[in-house]
């Protein structure tokens, strides 16, 4: 029998309305209780009954990834399958899996009677996934666990919460997880002091985003500078993927390029130049900054392009680039660069940031060094937005980004890794 925290045992007894919902900081023991105890029991206490198991978090790879591989170590593959076609078998019951961060997921819902939802990371669903969820729990059983991490004050989900429905909330801060070493408690309020994730992620409050964004950066680059040198006196880089992500601007804004190597390990993402140009450039003038520029980083750091990635949204500006790579004898593939959400690029950088796994040459950086450490949040807008008003370098950003964003579920896992070096 698992040894509960105070809020786990409250939970366990008082968690039986029909909505059910923990709010708050990450880390605190939210979700362990819920695939240890309250997902099997919810399901076999249903079985047999009308209406249909949903497990819904934000995509398919969540679910797989929070929900069932953790239910699954700890089950064993005979109690917790696979999901195939949206279906997974969870104690001997047929159940659906969804994401919930798309509209287009509401007709998988239609017309389905729900006595058990589980549903992970709420707040980042779409909120008409969640609207047609409300009706379809029309069982007198039926129930539903909710998790989810606070956003901004205007939320909706925030207002479902406080509103009369049949609901039992549960707040979380980092100090109510007591089988956290103070060490890996300590080491997460480094990793989010100064920033809005602070008030969200630690204390487990509703806040909206304002400020810096990269506030830990902004107040010491100094850190971040890679000094590791040979006797020779070239930089002593790691082996890895040398990448240069390139954002075509618009009128307003420039031309942006950022080199970056990320060793074979990920255990560093280290910016290697960056370069940006204003005003109006032809196409040919382009593509010749272009191949300067990767030229520039070769000969500096005696290596190979391993791949170019501008801005997938311009077609015919790439297929130049890809001819003038192939007329200038360069071995590097020229790509579309991976679009992951702004937000997600965000939160890796930053904790590439705070885990020591981001670094730049100080020579080369300047436009990129400027770029991450005056980038804003927008405090005009009701939902988390990067300040994008020509005030602030978002080209130099999102070049950064693209050179890394390709890798960024390993360099993320890496992240996850060096989190939990330090909770062992």
């Amino acid at each position: 029998m698992p040894t509960w925290t105070k809020k786990q045992k409250e939970y366990g007894l008082n968690a039986n309305h029909r909505w059910n919902v923990k709010l708050g900081a990450v880390r605190s023991g939210k979700t362990f209780q819920d695939k240890e105890d309250i997902i099997p029991r919810r399901i076999r206490e249903r079985a047999g009954k009308d209406g249909l198991v949903f497990i819904i978090g934000v995509t398919e790879s969540t679910i797989e990834r929070n929900v069932l591989r953790p239910m699954r170590d700890k089950f064993g593959n005979s109690l917790v399958g696979i999901i195939n076609k949206n279906k997974v078998w969870l104690f001997g019951e047929e159940c659906y899996c969804l994401g919930a961060e798309k509209i287009n997921q509401v007709a998988k819902i239609q017309g389905a009677s729900i006595k058990y939802l589980y549903g992970d990371e709420v707040v980042k669903w779409n909120k008409e996934v969640f609207d047609m969820i409300k009706s379809r729990l029309d069982q007198p059983y039926s129930c539903a666990d909710l998790t989810g991490n606070p956003e901004q004050k205007t939320h909706w989900f925030k207002e479902f919460i406080e509103s009369d429905a049949d609901i039992y909330v549960q707040h979380y801060t980092i100090d109510d997880n007591d089988f956290l070493s103070i060490e890996f408690k300590e080491n997460l309020k480094k990793e989010y002091e100064g920033t809005v994730l602070y008030n969200r992620y630690i204390l487990g409050q509703w806040c909206n985003a304002e400020g810096l964004i990269y506030k830990r950066f902004a107040d010491n680059p100094q850190k971040y500078k890679w000094t590791k040198k040979k006797e020779n006196g070239e930089y002593d880089l790691p082996q890895g993927y040398t990448i240069i992500g390139i954002d075509y601007g618009g009128n307003k804004s420039g031309q942006a390029f950022v080199c970056t190597r990320i060793s074979y390990d990920f255990k560093y993402v280290i910016a290697l130049g960056s370069e940006k140009h204003m005003g109006d450039i032809d196409p040919d003038k382009l593509e010749e900054l272009q191949i300067e520029f990767a030229k520039k980083m070769i000969y500096k750091y005696n290596c190979d392009i391993d791949y170019m990635l501008p801005d997938n949204e311009e077609v015919v500006l790439i297929r130049g680039l890809k001819r003038a790579v192939e007329m200038n004898n360069l071995k590097t593939l020229v790509r579309g660069c991976v679009k992951e959400p702004i937000n997600d690029r965000i939160d890796c950088g930053r904790t590439m940031i705070a885990y020591d796994i981001f670094y730049y040459i100080e020579e080369e950086c300047d436009t990129l060094v400027e770029a991450i450490s005056s980038t804003l949040w927008d405090s005009e807008k009701n939902e988390d937005t990067r300040l994008d008003d020509f005030t602030t370098d978002i080209d130099t950003m999102d070049a950064w980004e693209y050179s890394w964003c390709r890798f960024i579920r390993k360099i993320n896992d890496m992240i996850e890794r060096k989190r939990s070096d330090v909770i062992c």
